[in-house]
């Protein structure tokens, strides 16, 4: 599926267009191969990068071929198992597009189409940022659902309360965690990159953007990585109190073994004789 919006900065709202036109976002969702085929004649791009854009397992990286900026990312999304994963995001900027290609809708889009959020499709640089900003607070909000969900957890565990469905939602929530840790690391790297100017033309308005960017990129991995901390300190916590819960249960069951044996062995001993 490939879609042109465009909006100036007179705009009120965002056009959808049939073709074309300069100053447009280019929306590539899923493509198939003959709109591969299309995009790559049209605006020579190259065939590579698409193709990795398709790739699952992509990682967010920075790569420019002559006037053509490639910026890789990866934002997280509910599939249709309601699991939170994270999917490729290839934004494509040069002297006359911008241009972002997916697997899956883009959650942002609706903000942007919606009027949200200010923008105009003709600032090319700042609608790369607005993108980038809101694929950051995507993470932060799953990340700080998550947090509340272990919070909830914890304090089932001060109750004794805590069952086996929660162990197994730990091991879901650590592996959505690691999974947030492995694109927002290397993405840390790209927006340093960006922020050098090399890649796509940058006012000091931008360079501020990016630098906030950063900064909550950074608070969403340490987010991570404390989120991970807290789910193996439970663990950890509630192995103790089970270890030692069968202590006292093994000493107890071994007082009343003594207690039932003594009697035996005085009436076994009289019976003998």
């Amino acid at each position: 599926m490939i879609k042109y919006y465009y909006k100036s900065l007179r705009s009120q709202q965002v056009q959808e267009l049939r073709e074309y036109k300069r100053g447009s976002w280019v929306y590539v969702e899923a493509p198939t191969t003959q709109e591969l085929e299309f995009i790559t004649d049209k605006w020579k791009l190259d065939p590579g990068h698409l193709e990795d854009a398709l790739d699952e397992d992509e990682m967010p990286r920075l790569e420019k071929e002559g006037e053509q900026t490639y910026i890789f990312v990866r934002y997280a999304y509910r599939n249709a198992e309601a699991e939170l994963v994270t999917v490729p995001l290839l934004i494509v900027f040069s002297d006359d597009i911008v241009m972002t290609i997916s697997l899956v809708h883009l959650p942002c889009l609706e903000t942007f189409l919606s009027g949200k959020i200010e923008f105009a499709t003709t600032q090319r640089a700042k609608l790369i940022l607005q993108i980038l900003h809101e694929i950051v607070e995507q993470y932060d909000r799953y990340i700080n659902g998550t947090s509340k969900q272990i919070k909830l957890i914890r304090s089932r565990l001060r109750g004794h309360e805590i069952s086996n469905q929660d162990f197994i939602d730990f091991v879901l929530i650590e592996d959505e965690l690691n999974e947030f840790l492995a694109a927002l690391m290397p993405t840390n790297a790209t927006l340093r990159r960006l922020l050098r100017g090399r890649y796509i033309p940058l006012f000091e308005e931008d360079q501020d953007i990016i630098e906030d960017l950063l900064l909550n990129n950074e608070q969403s991995i340490e987010a991570c990585s404390s989120n991970i901390k807290s789910i193996v300190n439970i663990r950890e916590a509630y192995s103790s109190i089970s270890s030692n819960n069968l202590n006292r249960t093994m000493k107890i069951l071994t007082g009343a073994t003594v207690l039932i044996t003594l009697p035996n062995v005085l009436f076994g001993m009289y019976g003998m004789n």
